[in-house]
């Protein structure tokens, strides 16, 4: 069908959104995520995008952030789990770092406030960047000739700005620009020809079948922590989720509510990488999380507005800098 609204017509599908609150419950990206307490200048994204690029950041300088979320795979490496430092894998699926700086918490589990604390965690993970400490970081950096005024510029009037808290609030910057703007996005601005009529029934179905428990927001997720398993056990019960950091009975098999910004393009799915279609991903969360037996066409119709949440690659932030010269 074409973006035309026959019937009840977009403008009373509209007002029917409204007066469900779907402005309040979803809402759009915003154009950056920012932060008052690390204030976005050109300088810094500028920075924070190099370094994200830069496989100087890691041990054997042969990982960058880029290769685990690949920014030109919408923010992923399509692997179940990750390789590291000399070929070492994680435990856990790499999540897109697109709108992960808009989320209440970061990591799988929520160890890291924000991206600026974030940005520390795999430089100096054992098995990710294996970077010895934050010392040996800015060692690194500061024999880098080009980085000393990189980091000037991005940090005017401090007497040595080449740390590794600011490496990590530059990445952070630069993070917090990965906004991709979707067809959704327009449909919530007024846009009555951005989605489909199966789009639509799709989202009613999202809402119908109580998707938005969990998945609401401007990022369809990243707002709270849920158990996995809540109505149905969970098959695969290896990693325990939040229970690894709180070591409290009530986060066993708590994990981050991942946002569905993307998802199309984020596979494979969940904590562990271990579902591989976005179909069998929605399948699995009616049973599991909402003890709901989808059917094919309820599932064929949520993935179909599912992807409209795709989003535009900001492509002139991402490609990839020229390097400052050791």
């Amino acid at each position: 069908m074409n973006r035309v609204w026959f019937a009840i017509g977009l403008g009373s599908a509209v007002t029917a959104l409204a007066q469900m609150g779907m402005h309040r419950m979803m809402g759009a990206v915003p154009a950056a995520i920012e932060n008052t307490a690390n204030p976005l200048t050109p300088a810094k994204v500028e920075l924070g995008r190099m370094l994200y690029f830069d496989p100087r950041l890691s041990k054997d300088r042969d990982v960058s952030c880029n290769s685990c979320h690949d920014l030109a795979r919408y923010g992923v490496d399509g692997m179940p789990v990750s390789t590291g430092h000399r070929g070492q894998t994680g435990a856990r699926n790499s999540p897109t770092v697109y709108h992960a700086a808009g989320h209440f918490t970061q990591f799988w589990d929520g160890r890291a406030a924000d991206v600026e604390e974030q940005a520390k965690g795999p430089v100096l993970n054992p098995v990710e960047m294996a970077m010895s400490s934050g010392a040996e970081v800015e060692t690194r950096l500061r024999a880098v000739r080009g980085y000393a005024e990189a980091f000037a510029r991005a940090f005017p009037g401090e007497p040595q700005p080449v740390t590794f808290d600011n490496a990590a609030r530059a990445i952070a910057a630069f993070e917090r620009k990965l906004v991709t703007p979707s067809r959704w996005d327009k449909f919530m601005k007024g846009d009555r020809a951005a989605l489909t009529a199966e789009e639509f029934e799709g989202h009613q179905e999202f809402m119908h079948t109580g998707c938005a428990s969990c998945h609401n927001g401007p990022y369809v997720g990243g707002r709270s922590f849920q158990k996995l398993g809540a109505e149905k056990p969970w098959p695969d019960t290896a990693d325990p989720g939040r229970y690894s950091v709180t070591n409290a009975a009530t986060d066993r098999m708590m994990f981050k509510v991942p946002s569905l910004r993307n998802v199309e393009k984020t596979a494979p799915y969940f904590h562990n990488g271990k579902v591989a279609t976005l179909d069998e991903a929605v399948r699995l969360m009616g049973e599991h999380q909402l003890n709901t037996k989808l059917t094919p066409v309820q599932v064929k119709s949520i993935t179909v507005w599912l992807r409209s949440l795709t989003g535009e690659l900001p492509k002139e932030l991402i490609k990839p800098p020229k390097l400052p010269a050791d």
